[in-house]
């Protein structure tokens, strides 16, 4: 009887709970994805921008994971990479644009460097941003969906094993981590921050139209969505715009402004998509938080130094147009911009990018749920809102 009633005082608790919060994680059980596609940035591309531009990247890029410059903007591995091989046990994700044997069967990566979420107005090879917008990312996606259902339609193809099954797209894990190249787009173009600022409202509607024709065109239900990272603390910005106001850390006070007022309007987004698709899970990850606290108290995570590159030459914070893995002329002689050697015990990796320690350090924020509205783990990402 006392069993009983102590049952039912924890059944009472816990849907009170989910009436004041609004969100309930009643089911013990993890999410089992067969695959994850990642629709993002140079934040998360393991390949997509030197495979369409090989000379993008070079050494000491690569070094600490597969002594290899030829994949990932850090000194290793990324969010992404953590994602899926440390916490599904599934491979690294390819880059969609691969074409040197890549295999699709566990999901793909369709992000690149620089890419952004609206139409940039100049972009590479002749200057600028990634040609690989959000829209066309999707479009990607549409085509390798076709193209592995025709496959599997055939069967006994030596390609069958390179693609996902057809239920792999509705049981997958979808995840972004983009548009801190739509705030720079626009710092970097002359833009006041106010009038950066005034363009957020559009980048917002433009990622929402691509997430509703990524869920209806894949049949997917679990989505991770990261919001943009604390920029007034990256080397690149600090370089930049030298009189701009310090926060306590030292990190550019309006320029983080600006992304965080991004951030809340990407969760206003989230939480009208969730309105809009209710069987849906959709879990909106601070990663801004999860960053800053790097900053914030580097120590604790035993970090140096964290507005200072590790691979970079020149200056307070080691960051200058002689960018990482360059080969430059000082007073009439070579030098080779390269790694500090202490990447370990290092947040910033090239001035823009984060090394793998401190890609290491966030995951293990983020896959806790600590950092996620609603405050689910990782894996359980599947489970609705």
């Amino acid at each position: 009887m006392e069993c009983r009633s102590l049952n039912m005082v924890v059944v009472y608790l816990c849907c009170s709970y989910c009436i004041v919060f609004g969100w309930c994680v009643i089911a013990s059980r993890d999410c089992e994805f067969p695959a994850i596609f990642n629709f993002g940035d140079s934040n998360s591309d393991t390949g997509g921008m030197v495979s369409a531009f090989p000379a993008a990247l070079r050494p000491p890029y690569g070094e600490t994971f597969s002594h290899d410059p030829a994949t990932r903007y850090s000194d290793g591995r990324l969010l992404i990479d953590f994602i899926a091989a440390k916490n599904f046990g599934l491979p690294y994700l390819n880059a969609y644009l691969d074409s040197l044997w890549p295999n699709f069967k566990h999901g793909a990566n369709f992000a690149t460097s620089a890419s952004t979420i609206r139409l940039p107005d100049h972009v590479l090879p002749k200057s600028g941003f990634s040609p690989f917008y959000l829209d066309v990312q999707y479009t990607q996606f549409a085509r390798l969906k076709a193209r592995a259902k025709a496959i599997q339609n055939q069967g006994g193809t030596q390609y069958a094993n390179s693609v996902p099954l057809e239920d792999y797209f509705k049981n997958a894990l979808y995840t972004f981590d983009i548009g801190q190249n739509d705030l720079g787009e626009g710092i970097f173009g002359n833009k006041s921050l106010q009038e950066v600022k005034a363009s957020v409202p559009n980048i917002i509607n433009h990622f929402q139209e691509n997430f509703k024709n990524i869920y209806n065109i894949s049949g997917g239900r679990s989505f991770w969505i990261h919001n943009t990272g604390p920029i007034g603390c990256l080397p690149y910005i600090l370089v930049t715009f030298p009189s701009a106001e310090r926060d306590k850390v030292g990190c550019a006070k309006p320029h983080n402004q600006v992304a965080q007022y991004f951030n809340d309007m990407l969760k206003q987004a989230v939480v009208q998509l969730r309105k809009d698709f209710p069987s849906a899970a959709i879990t909106y990850v601070d990663v801004y938080s999860a960053k800053y606290s790097l900053f914030v108290d580097p120590h604790k995570y035993g970090f140096e130094l964290p507005l200072v590159a590790c691979c970079g030459y020149g200056g307070e914070y080691n960051y200058s147009s002689f960018s990482c893995g360059l080969t430059i002329t000082v007073k009439g002689s070579q030098v080779f911009v390269g790694s500090c050697g202490r990447e370990s015990v290092r947040v910033n990796w090239d001035g823009i990018h984060y090394t793998e320690a401190a890609n290491k350090v966030v995951f293990d924020k983020i896959s806790t749920g600590a950092f996620s509205d609603p405050p689910i783990p990782l894996n359980k990402a599947c489970l609705s809102n």
